[in-house]
């Protein structure tokens, strides 16, 4: 966990890796909730046994749910102690770029892109996000997460 005491402080890291986040271990029940949640109930996701004879060899979590994520892997990954909260302000680009089987586990690198002082004292932020699951080079998701922090 990476602490910042002022967005300000957060700000001056432009350009680097800023943070990396606790795993997160995604499971059926998750999937099968999310499927509820969203109306996505593709077999890929909640049929275990078709699922398993097709291309992925096991059910694989929703894109989507993957990104659902960026919220908890940015809660375990830093802090801001003189920001009262924080909103998504929407994305610039996503890919999901590989499946996440069921089992696996996240989780998010974060490099702070961009920092913009808005209204309200506030910072808007752009981070590159790299969604990695565990033991596996290449990343499942990259997006670009704008958020806007307060004090």
């Amino acid at each position: 966990m990476k602490t910042f005491e002022t967005l300000a402080d957060l700000a001056a890291c432009v350009g680097q890796e800023v943070a990396v986040s606790d795993w997160v271990t995604i499971s059926q029940e998750q999937v099968n909730l999310f499927a509820q949640a969203t109306g996505d109930h593709q077999w890929i996701h909640v049929d275990v046994a078709r699922a398993q004879q097709g291309p992925f060899g096991a059910p694989i979590a929703h894109g989507f749910l993957t990104l659902s994520l960026l919220p908890v892997f940015f809660e375990s990954a830093l802090t801001v102690r003189q920001s009262a909260m924080g909103v998504n302000y929407g994305l610039n680009k996503v890919r999901f770029t590989a499946p996440v089987p069921v089992g696996s586990r996240l989780r998010a690198r974060m490099t702070l892109l961009t920092a913009q002082p808005i209204d309200g004292n506030g910072m808007q932020m752009t981070w590159g996000v790299a969604v990695e699951r565990e033991g596996v080079e290449k990343p499942v998701c990259v997006a670009e997460s704008l958020v806007r922090r307060y004090p």
